[in-house]
């Protein structure tokens, strides 16, 4: 099995259904080539480098999978016959790859994922009782010099 990467750019006026909708037809594709999806990472609308089809933004796309040429061949083919991909190009990553190996690695980036947002929402929390404590003392504080005067 070999690792890919495919970067797509899809028309931006469509709605974020049908994106939706897109996304999952790729997923689907995927599993019934026997492949695994690694990451898909939406990178969103933005401005083209030169104009596709007299427009200027598109919205882009990046699968990282796992898979066989038959399945890069097959999703190219569905992007050709798609108007709303505008673009696409697929590179291999990795001409032979160890699936469980992947695995472990998308469990470890997960655990990762999970571990930031916890440190974050902790960083938040303590922001939060931070900033009522000196609202706290700049009231008392307040209330003093009210007192003196």
């Amino acid at each position: 099995m070999r690792r890919y990467e495919t970067i797509f750019i899809i028309n931006s006026n469509i709605s974020d259904e049908d994106r939706s909708l897109m996304y999952d037809r790729l997923k689907d594709l995927i599993e019934k080539h026997e492949g695994l999806l690694v990451l898909l990472d939406v990178w969103g609308d933005r401005r083209l480098a030169y104009e596709i089809e007299k427009k200027t933004r598109g919205y882009y796309v990046r699968l990282d999978y796992c898979g066989m040429g038959s399945l890069v061949n097959e999703m190219e083919r569905l992007f050709r016959i798609d108007d709303r991909v505008m673009k696409y190009m697929t590179v291999m990553l990795n001409d032979k790859v160890d699936i469980d190996n992947v695995k472990e690695e998308m469990a470890r980036a997960q655990a990762e994922d999970e571990s930031a947002a916890e440190d974050k929402k902790a960083e938040e929390v303590a922001e939060t009782s931070d900033k009522k404590e000196t609202e706290k003392k700049e009231d008392v504080e307040a209330a003093d010099s009210d007192k003196d005067i």
